[in-house]
């Protein structure tokens, strides 16, 4: 019976009916707040990140600028210098020097016995001021000209006997240009900065094989090796004129590496940028007066697709030196003439583009 108590110690309370469960009511929900990321603040993550590589940019530069090596004296006035003349001229000396090479690496590499103090190649590179396509002129290392001094003799004495300083003098005076800044480089620095920057593509217009030079390449665009490609610009392999189709392969890779160098896949890439700035700045020697950024100019002046040719000549001449190239002296003075005075070179007396 309902509500009756239990007897004993522990009493039970009575039963009761069981109660309905009301049903519970839902409070009313406001509307969904979602969190969004206001533009302003993208803006200001943005900022952040250009001023973090902005201040990584500048930095990397003043620490390249602090590793350039400088030759003192190199382009020093002197009595008849040239007066100063429009654009940018740059002479551009590729040295076979080994300095920087093992015994075990100068034989991997082909580049044979040191024989004297000598340069591997010689461009001029002409930036016109009004932004135009630079001029990148081959000078043949036999070519017979008046060395200050010593006469009648190849060029590359100049630069045997008194280095840069007496091989920019030569120039200038056979010329009539003034050089402006002066870079050189030797064959270890050469390989370094190829592989920095992982290679460079180049068309090679034949099949090679030049065990002098070390180098083995068929037909057809491929990416050459730091070695490989120092085989390249050396080899005297190929061609009915060996010097002259040389002075068209180094031209041809020049302009390919430093294209390349400049290019912002490199350049904002540290893993690129870094090895290339440390490989440049430990084999490139320049004037005095030249930095870092007259070498990002360089850069930037190259990968405008200079228009390239190598100083016209015809027949030989005796000189102190042995049998050198004689120039064609009209077209060479129409040539540097019109460097001279800021102007594209007439076609006419371009050659081996």
């Amino acid at each position: 019976m309902y509500g009756k108590p239990r007897e004993g110690r522990s009493p039970v309370k009575p039963l009761e009916a069981p109660r309905q469960k009301e049903p519970r009511q839902k409070e009313p929900r406001g509307p969904r707040v979602r969190r969004r990321i206001r533009a302003s603040t993208i803006l200001k993550i943005l900022a952040g990140l250009l001023v973090g590589l902005l201040v990584a940019g500048i930095g990397l530069f003043f620490w390249v600028d602090s590793r350039i090596r400088g030759i003192p004296g190199v382009l020093d006035d002197y009595e008849g210098r040239p007066a100063d003349t429009p654009g940018t001229t740059w002479l551009l000396v590729g040295s076979d020097s080994r300095e920087g090479l093992t015994r075990a690496q100068q034989r991997k590499l082909a580049t044979g016995r040191a024989v004297g103090k000598r340069t591997d190649s010689m461009m001029l590179l002409h930036i016109p001021d009004g932004g135009g396509r630079p001029t990148l002129v081959s000078l043949p290392r036999d070519s017979a000209v008046t060395v200050p001094g010593m006469g009648r003799n190849k060029l590359n004495a100049a630069y045997a006997q008194g280095g840069g300083k007496l091989l920019a003098r030569t120039v200038e005076g056979v010329t009539g240009l003034r050089i402006d800044n002066y870079m050189e480089i030797g064959f270890a620095g050469f390989v370094g900065i190829v592989d920095a920057i992982g290679g460079v593509e180049i068309n090679v217009a034949e099949n090679i094989n030049d065990p002098k030079a070390g180098l083995k390449l068929k037909k057809g665009k491929q990416v050459l090796s730091g070695a490989e490609a120092l085989g390249y610009v050396r080899t005297r392999y190929n061609g009915a004129l060996p010097d002259f189709e040389r002075t068209k392969r180094q031209r041809q890779f020049l302009a390919a590496v430093v294209r390349k160098a400049a290019s912002p896949g490199v350049l904002l890439n540290p893993f690129t940028s870094i090895p290339l700035a440390m490989s440049a700045t430990d084999s490139v020697e320049v004037d005095s007066g030249t930095g870092a950024f007259d070498l990002l100019s360089l850069g930037l002046a190259m990968g405008d697709s200079p228009v390239t040719t190598v100083v016209p000549f015809g027949g030989t001449e005796s000189v102190a030196g042995g049998e050198g190239i004689k120039w064609d002296r009209a077209k060479a003075l129409r040539l540097f003439e019109a460097l001279k005075e800021d102007q594209p070179v007439p076609k006419d007396v371009l050659s081996g583009g």
